[in-house]
């Protein structure tokens, strides 16, 4: 019997889970290959990657370097007991040595994101003695069971009231939306640090073990932080004794332009978590760095982290290729002299095109908002039950994928960010599909129901 793209496809939805979605209403896109920053389904039509999939394929897809090294590493050895010294291990945690902020000295090495939050977590329960975790109500951390409880993000829900214990949240220095009705950017930032501060001290300031941060926001809607408010945070952090970790497991490895987002802020977070773009995509690995007076302290007693894949030899070679690649292509520069001109097609972008209410990038970390009503500010999709009305965002994603672009959508937000490798010729190309599915969007703007009522 032979065996089709269809019974290839069968065997996905009658075998295998998929997240975060009802599974009888499964429509995936059946993937045959991908390069650079291109891939093509069973049919072999061609998608520009506009979000590098899960914001993590960095340095695009296919890069033949990667796979030479994974390879050798696999000739000598693919696994080791976690508790061995390997060479790529120490190469690797040399490597990061060199390109973290000076106060973080040592790297734990987890299979994801999501893990290297929750190791992070663990380590500051144990190093302050203290259990609750401070978060922002729009930010996202990862999926396991803890992580998703830390996360503001709606998909925490789905645990009812199942999620984890000691998790205190605060508004984001949200300024389309700010909470406070501030009058600039900076202000925001001023007022969303007092709110932080107060509910640290209504919390029991003494109770706090850390307050997470997002590098740079991302699926929450890539939420600009005010230029002061990093530092401002690590005032508050500073002044109560609570640690402060960065989330870069999104933002990290060049995508906002530099290097770390933190990098932007001029500050020196306690911790940092990484994966994502440690190993663009192409192996299972993530990271958490600490400060030195954080290792020293383990240093008498035990590391509360364990993991059968800790450290994976494969992982830490396919990490350490592309760690040379970021320098080799230069590919940080790249991704902050592209999202300058992303930056400039944005805001051509915006003018024609009234149904963006806002839209907001760093590097190559962004997106765009749609609203009804740029005076209202009301999204373009509409809550019910819990869910949004996803009608006008799903025509939008049908004239996407049929225009050849793919790229993530949530709620009433396009999000932008494409591998670090594109080029100015395919982001022209990106944003004439981009135009295309907005005038969608524009039809659903309430000024154009006013004008065919009347």
């Amino acid at each position: 019997m032979e065996i089709t793209n269809q019974n290839r496809f069968d065997n996905n939805v009658n075998y295998t889970l998929f997240p975060y979605v009802a599974q009888n209403i499964l429509k995936p896109m059946h993937i045959k290959r991908a390069e650079g920053i291109f891939f093509y389904d069973v049919d072999d039509k061609q998608y520009i990657d506009f979000s590098s999939q899960y914001m993590n394929v960095n340095i695009g897809h296919g890069h033949s370097a990667v796979m030479d090294a994974v390879v050798e590493q696999m000739k000598s050895f693919s696994y080791m007991n976690p508790g061995f010294a390997t060479n790529v291990r120490g190469e690797l945690g040399l490597e990061l040595s060199k390109l973290l902020p000076g106060n973080l000295t040592k790297t734990f090495f987890t299979l994801g994101g999501s893990d290297a939050i929750d190791s992070a977590v663990q380590i500051a329960r144990s190093y302050t003695g203290r259990s609750k975790i401070v978060t922002m109500a729009r930010s996202y951390h990862g999926g396991t069971y803890s992580t998703l409880s830390m996360s503001g993000d709606p998909r925490r829900l789905l645990l009812g009231n199942h999620n984890m214990a000691d998790v205190v949240r605060a508004d984001n220095p949200y300024f389309y939306r700010c909470p406070w009705g501030s009058g600039s950017i900076e202000e925001c930032g001023i007022n969303c640090a007092e709110n932080l501060e107060k509910i640290i001290i209504g919390e029991g300031a003494e109770t706090i073990a850390a307050i997470i941060l997002e590098g740079e926001s991302g699926t929450s809607g890539c939420i600009k932080y005010p230029p002061d408010f990093w530092r401002l945070v690590r005032q508050v952090c500073d002044k109560y004794g609570i640690l402060l970790i960065d989330d870069e497991v999104m933002s990290g490895f060049g995508r906002t332009g530099k290097m770390f987002a933190v990098e932007h802020h001029n500050v020196m977070p306690d911790m940092m978590c990484m994966a994502k773009g440690l190993t663009s995509g192409y192996m299972p690995l993530g990271a958490v760095a600490v400060s030195k007076v954080i290792s020293d302290y383990f240093d008498s007693k035990p590391l509360p982290c364990g993991l059968t894949y800790s450290a994976h030899p494969v992982s830490c070679a396919a990490a350490l290729a592309v760690l040379n690649i970021y320098k080799e292509e230069r590919l940080v520069e790249n991704a902050s002299e592209m999202g300058a001109y992303i930056f400039e097609k944005l805001q051509k972008l915006s003018n024609e095109h009234i149904s963006i209410g806002d839209f907001r990038l760093t590097g190559l970390l962004g997106c765009i908002e749609l609203v009804k009503d740029r005076d209202t500010k009301e999204p373009i999709t509409s809550p019910i039950g819990g869910t949004h009305n996803m009608e006008v965002m799903d025509k939008i994603d049908a004239i996407f994928k049929e225009q050849g672009l793919f790229t993530l959508i949530r709620w009433n937000i396009i999000f932008i960010a494409p591998p670090l490798c594109i080029t100015k010729e395919q982001i022209d190309i990106a944003f004439k599909i981009l135009s295309k599915g907005l005038c969608i969007a524009d039809k659903y703007y309430k000024q154009s129901y006013s004008a065919i009522e009347s």
